[in-house]
């Protein structure tokens, strides 16, 4: 990765004591922010944790000398460097008067979304979580770069604390040729959401720290406009939205459904439950656990249902290695923190979502075939990359074919296929089942497989 920073432009306006001892620092390159605070020793912290820089402390002096140097701070309590990326936030006595300051470093990194390009490319709204100082803030001011200079698509940035872009009316090269729009105050960022839609024609919308009810209500407007979005939102993962009211309209928002006995005897449920309300504001949701191992959920929509049901669902790892090779695993996530249902089964509910998928189910002559775990599969209008790609690791032998005679299953979308007369009249000719997939949906694939595993074991009897 490539790493564009001007520290010496904060090192010159820090107090001498502090300047020279990391100016010479050995670990320069990896230092995260500065903190100095009133009656104490100046402190770094660097990726491998804090060191004190001076034995000498604090005092208003030089708390002064650094706050007259640098910009007016915002109602947040936020300022910055002109034409840097780095930001100064400072903590106020009870009188206002600055007693602390935290220097973050700000580093325009190039490179560490190259596991994530095809989500980019999908060209569907991504939402990004994580806790505080992950480098969210890095990542989507590399995605905005990428999406306007590489995918030439027109990006507006909404810069509340002008952390993406740099605290200067010209935005930092970090950010390509997307445009920047400045938040005056940090209540009026949802207005500046609307208004970028408004009035600028953007093709993609980039949100850092989606925090409010009122900002997440302005996400679901801007993609209800059919704009791309991608934002970032704290929280660890998806079950954190969904815990909080205020910014669960991002996946859809959640409502208490009371069921019908008949409905509820259906299910195998209560008749109280948890379900989402809408679509979700965001189709994509990366989990940024570290700075290389990501947690992709790809469609936001089912893995909030799963975990709603208390079902599990399948999430793909994604780690980049030193030597920028990207690894993809697959995690089975169960969960039932959400479910009010008491002696709920999950089998029962897996096969009856599954069978739903069905259009030509398979027959009992079929299951010769299922001897040896040998698939001749026929992939009909949707990628097999996927598909190929997980039922090898739950070790299947997948061959693909093109001969319809010699096929053991036929996988494809539901809409093709239900065009497709003349493959559902030669599947039935030959006994062949047909499966659908929405949306290269893993949990689906995850369950044809074991559904043949299940009946594999039942033909072996």
């Amino acid at each position: 990765m490539k790493q564009d920073e001007d520290l010496d432009k904060l090192l010159e306006n820090l107090p001498f004591f502090i300047r020279e001892t990391l100016v010479s620092h050995s670990s320069k390159e990896k230092l995260i922010e500065i903190v100095i605070d009133l009656g104490r020793r100046p402190e770094a912290r660097f990726v491998t944790g804090p060191k004190y820089l001076s034995q000498k402390v604090i005092s208003w002096q030089d708390i002064d000398y650094l706050t007259k140097r640098i910009g007016k701070f915002s109602n947040d309590n936020r300022a910055g460097i002109e034409r840097t990326l780095h930001r100064i936030s400072c903590i106020r006595n009870r009188q206002f008067l600055i007693n602390g300051l935290t220097c973050r470093i700000g580093r325009a990194i190039f490179g560490p979304i190259s596991s994530i390009r095809d989500l980019l490319e999908s060209r569907q709204s991504i939402l990004l979580l994580g806790r505080p100082g992950v480098g969210k803030t890095t990542i989507i001011r590399e995605i905005a770069r990428v999406i306007s200079d590489e995918m030439e698509e027109r990006v507006i940035i909404v810069d509340t604390s002008n952390e993406i872009a740099g605290d200067s009316d010209i935005p930092h090269s970090g950010i390509g040729r997307a445009r920047r729009m400045q938040v005056a105050a940090t209540e009026l960022q949802h207005q500046i959401m609307i208004e970028a839609v408004e009035n600028h024609m953007p093709q993609v919308i980039i949100i850092d720290e989606i925090g409010t009810e009122l900002e997440a209500l302005a996400a679901r407007t801007i993609a209800e406009k059919g704009v791309q979005l991608v934002g970032t939102t704290h929280g660890n993962c998806l079950e954190n939205l969904i815990k909080n009211p205020p910014l669960s309209d991002l996946i859809g928002g959640i409502q208490y459904v009371t069921l019908s006995d008949d409905e509820a005897k259906r299910r195998g449920t209560q008749k109280s439950i948890l379900e989402r309300k809408a679509y979700p504001a965001f189709q994509l949701a990366i989990e940024i656990n570290k700075q290389n191992s990501w947690t992709i959920h790809e469609d936001v929509k089912s893995s909030i249902d799963l975990l709603l049901r208390g079902n599990f669902t399948i999430t793909q790892i994604r780690e980049l290695s030193q030597n920028q090779k990207t690894t993809i695993k697959y995690k089975k996530l169960q969960t039932t923190s959400f479910s009010l249902i008491k002696n709920f089964s999950n089998r029962k509910n897996r096969s009856m979502h599954f069978r739903e998928n069905w259009i030509n189910p398979i027959r009992p002559t079929t299951l010769q075939n299922l001897k040896t775990k040998k698939l001749f599969v026929f992939i009909y209008s949707i990628s097999p990359n996927l598909i190929y790609e997980i039922l090898k690791k739950l070790k299947f032998q997948v061959i693909v074919t093109k001969e319809i005679q010699k096929t053991s299953l036929i996988i494809g979308s539901p809409s093709k296929l239900k065009e497709n007369v003349r493959l559902r009249n030669l599947s039935k000719k030959y006994n062949i089942p047909i499966f659908s997939i929405t949306k290269h949906n893993i949990y689906q694939i995850v369950n044809l497989a074991k559904y043949f595993n299940k009946s594999k074991q039942n033909s072996l009897q």
